[in-house]
């Protein structure tokens, strides 16, 4: 049986199952919960729809040819 290091990197696949417990559970969701309801994380999450938004728009200018790629110098 292999033992955990955590000064290791590990690998799994999308498929592997993790078993948590109702306490762990709660732990890792009131965490969340409190880095998310901060002030900083709101600004963040609204820069990061901010971002999907215009990135939207530009693939759709892309599309319809409005902008080009930037061709290397």
């Amino acid at each position: 049986m292999a033992t955990y290091d955590p000064s290791k990197k590990y690998t799994w696949t999308p498929n592997d199952e993790f078993v948590l417990n109702g306490n762990e559970f709660g732990l890792l969701l009131n965490a969340l919960r409190a880095v998310i309801s901060t002030p900083e994380a709101g600004r963040i999450l609204l820069a990061s729809q901010a971002n999907d938004s215009i990135e939207q728009i530009l693939a759709k200018a892309v599309e319809n040819g409005i902008v080009k790629e930037a061709e290397e110098a």
